[in-house]
């Protein structure tokens, strides 16, 4: 399996291998040690899809068995015009059809009756390691974002009922689960398409709603009786996230919010067709700190939109000065086929884009320098991700993260002399030493 693209996609890869699995399959580390491969492609941005074509090339020169699915898969014609020889093509988490192809094309050997054999109630394959999972409440978006065509890639909403998103968070955590994050296109939108329908759960019943799923899996603990920690991704700032904001402050959920506000300007955003554009995003901002102090908000931007204007760039560095974000990330906008944006007036040249985007990114960088810097000194929880070996001097250093930061795309926290004993997935209490633009330096203690 190569898995390509966002957490979302990760997750529809889990949950293809899970069923292959079932059926008696397991997973070649290798290219040369496989039946078949099995390329879940990204389609969002045309950079994004010349990576996935890139990959498909690779797997056919190394293997020649080729199963293409995920969100690119929508174009079939242009994957099989440069590669005819691909075995079959699916779309964005069509999981039956790809078992299918994979049955095709190295049909399962156990029997018919394999799939009637009693699994670990740990169930699924995890493509993360063991201590922190994805856990997807819904695919598919509403929206009619003018740069975006995930509607078009993953349809309209379609939420996942409140009672089967909470099982499987449960059993993620008593399976060894510390942190969960919660992802979909749009997590503040989770159940509008169900009217927010009710279930039984724990003897009382739950909507589906982005409140009630966060209180709910406030109440979750780990074998040890411990709180994970459960960070909210894809967040739009509706009212109703201000109802969060408390449960944070409680300690049952990670004060950590993955807002994408994608610019600032008026002008821009409704030309971006943007939800949610409330004139008072930075008093609500506000607001949500004095409840949570520590509350981190990552977001990304887009610079170089069609029509944005010198005047339009510097309200948004403007408004980022007064927002203060902890994490963000910038994108120079990139057309992609099929998205309304394309056919906009005034495209603005690269080496406009370019500039802005240097800018933007150092404005960013000069704010996050800042706000680590703050908190040199203090003692933080930090999540282990990796262990290493002893030196020379039989030291031994740890990477791990603090509540601030999300696996992947934001910093990280690096441990000096840290115990033999400490293990991968272990939460432990730092002392902040050092920072720099992006990341933390601690010891244990």
């Amino acid at each position: 399996m190569v898995s390509l693209g966002c957490p979302k996609a990760l997750v529809d890869s889990e949950r293809i291998l899970t069923r292959l699995r079932a059926d008696g399959y397991a997973m070649s580390p290798d290219y040369q040690g496989a039946d078949v491969v099995v390329v879940n492609t990204c389609g969002f941005l045309d950079s994004a899809k010349e990576e996935s074509l890139e990959a498909i090339g690779e797997a056919i020169a190394e293997n020649g068995r080729v199963i293409v699915t995920g969100c690119m898969g929508d174009e079939a014609d242009v994957i099989r015009a440069r590669f005819p020889e691909v075995l079959a093509v699916t779309g964005a988490h069509q999981y039956e059809q790809v078992v299918e192809a994979v049955h095709e094309a190295a049909p399962p050997t156990q029997g018919p009756y394999v799939d009637l054999i009693p699994q670990p109630d740990e169930g699924g394959i995890k493509l993360t390691p063991r201590h922190y999972s994805y856990l997807k409440i819904s695919e598919g978006c509403n929206h009619s974002c003018a740069f975006c065509i995930i509607p078009q890639l993953r349809g309209k909403l379609a939420s996942r009922r409140i009672d089967a998103v909470l099982r499987e968070a449960e059993k993620l955590v008593a399976a060894g689960t510390k942190e969960l994050l919660v992802i979909s296109q749009d997590t503040s939108a989770y159940g509008v398409d169900t009217r927010h329908q009710e279930q039984m759960w724990k003897g009382q019943l739950v909507r589906a709603h982005m409140t009630d799923l966060a209180r709910e899996l406030g109440q979750l603990r780990t074998p040890q009786g411990e709180t994970p920690w459960v960070r909210m991704h894809y967040v739009y700032p509706y009212p109703h996230v201000d109802a969060v904001i408390p449960l944070m402050a409680e300690g049952l959920l990670t004060p950590y919010l993955d807002i994408p506000f994608q610019h600032a300007s008026p002008k821009v955003l409704k030309a971006m067709k943007r939800p949610a554009n409330e004139a008072k995003v930075l008093e609500r901002i506000k607001a949500w700190r004095q409840i949570v102090p520590d509350l981190t908000i990552r977001s990304s931007f887009v610079v170089g939109f069609p029509g944005e204007t010198e005047e339009d760039f510097e309200y948004l560095l403007d408004w980022l000065d007064h927002a203060q974000l902890d994490r963000v990330g910038a994108f120079r906008f990139e057309p992609v086929a099929g998205a309304a944006a394309n056919d906009l007036p005034d495209q603005v040249p690269e080496a406009i884009k370019e500039e802005r985007y240097a800018r933007i990114m150092a404005v960013t960088e000069r704010i996050s320098a800042a706000k680590l810097q703050a908190k040199i000194g203090r003692t933080l929880p930090v999540i282990i991700d990796e262990v290493g070996e002893p030196d020379e001097d039989g030291d031994i250093g740890a990477t791990g993260r603090s509540q601030a930061d999300a696996p992947e795309i934001d910093g990280a926290v690096y441990l000096r002399n840290v115990p033999a004993t400490l293990a991968q997935g272990d939460i432990v209490q730092v002392t902040i030493e050092d920072a720099d633009a992006h990341d933390l330096f601690g010891v244990i203690g």
